[in-house]
């Protein structure tokens, strides 16, 4: 359109130049001037817009999510026509972009609407916004790009567990146990006869006096249930036809271990060696067992938005990890294969206190035959074909 409009402007110039005639000039400054006015114009106006987005940046699947997008002209001058063009991901929307033309008026606001929908965990760009405008005559166009994109955070599915056992060396915690070993002198169960071998500090005086009798205190045990997850995102430790799924479901196993140990104000943590855009070089970093839900957010953001790597190997990554929790920790460790120097590992990791339960996620070669072999050392193994195993926990 430009060029088809500078080879009328010159065609004018050389009509009016072998004709001599006024009203020719007068056409050709006319015109001429229009573009120049348009030019400055739409510039002017274009870098004077401003904008906010607003919307719910953490979400779980399937939340339907509202996006409200405010665009001001801060110019004394109107706009004629501006078209609003937003990118979106389509893991979150259905089309690529949000795209409206709208004018604005002098010192005028605008509130765009469009709504996203969390299908899937990710950690996804919203935006950037483009702006394009020009004059009535189409004859200029300014176009620009506004800032940085936002990001939506959608965690991984939870699925609420009731039927896992995690066993736990640490005493004195919140959770009620079996084990008389683990007795909590912070939570009473009554009152007893004395028997030989009892600690004179349990004798309760007030007691002793109203039976006539040496009385002692009863407490219930309970243990601490440190538990750090250990969670393998190596593509290539997991059966190839079944990758992509075993993956996923291998997130949300962790996600849902975690959110019921903490459920039940227990320390929990996440150790990975999946890949993240927002750890140091690409790489999730380990998150050590902590306490509430702030705790819980931040594990659940890490495992929005982990993916799969090759590297490092996660056998490598646990042997690392492990000598830094303390004695007592339970390590869950989630993943989709288990080779004999991960079982020698495991061994290790026995030794010296702590605890291993084992989730196999995904269909692959051996399952069985390992899950065998752990419980055959102690270790409580899991199967998980998909997702519907993890709901059988839930009973």
């Amino acid at each position: 359109m430009r060029a088809y409009f500078f080879l009328l402007l010159l065609m004018l110039l050389v009509i009016a130049i072998l004709t001599g005639q006024s009203f020719i000039f007068t056409i050709l400054y006319l015109l001429a001037g229009a573009y120049v006015a348009g030019s400055w114009w739409s510039q002017k106006v274009v870098s004077s817009l401003t904008y906010k987005r607003e919307f719910v940046q953490r979400v779980f699947p399937k939340e339907v999510i509202p996006v409200r997008l405010e665009v001001q002209n801060q110019s004394l001058l109107p706009v004629v026509w501006l078209r609003v063009h937003d990118l979106l991901p389509m893991e979150i929307s259905a089309t690529r972009s949000f795209q409206q033309v709208v004018t604005l008026g002098p010192r005028q606001k605008l509130e765009l609407t469009y709504i996203l929908t969390a299908s899937k965990r990710g950690y996804y760009p919203v935006g950037p916004v483009q702006f394009s405008s020009g004059d009535l005559l189409g004859l200029s166009s300014e176009r620009i790009q506004e800032g940085k994109p936002d990001y939506l955070t959608v965690y991984p599915r939870v699925v609420p567990l009731t039927a896992v056992k995690l066993p736990s060396h640490s005493p004195f915690g919140t959770l009620r146990h079996n084990q008389p070993v683990y007795e909590d002198p912070t939570r009473s169960a009554g009152k007893r006869d004395y028997q030989i071998g009892d600690s004179l500090r349990r004798i309760d005086w007030k007691a002793t006096a109203a039976v006539g009798r040496l009385q002692v205190k009863k407490f219930e045990p309970s243990i601490a249930l440190e538990t750090a997850i250990f969670l393998n995102l190596n593509s290539e430790e997991y059966f190839y036809r079944t990758r992509f799924d075993a993956c996923e479901l291998a997130i949300v196993t962790a996600a849902s271990i975690a959110t019921w140990v903490i459920g039940r104000k227990q320390s929990a943590g996440l150790i990975t060696n999946g890949q993240d855009p927002l750890g140091i070089n690409n790489q999730a970093q380990p998150i050590y067992p902590r306490k509430g839900r702030g705790h819980l957010m931040r594990v659940l953001e890490t495992l929005a938005r982990v993916k799969t790597s090759i590297q490092p190997a996660f056998v490598q990554l646990f042997r690392q990890e492990r000598v830094q929790l303390s004695w007592g920790t339970t390590l869950v460790v989630v993943t989709g294969v288990v080779g004999n120097e991960l079982f020698d590992e495991f061994f290790q990791a026995q030794r010296v206190g702590l605890d291993i339960v084992l989730f196999l996620c995904g269909e692959a070669a051996g399952q069985r035959e390992a899950q065998r072999r752990a419980k055959r050392f102690g270790i409580p193994a899991y199967i998980l074909w998909n997702e519907q195993d993890l709901e059988e926990l839930r009973m």
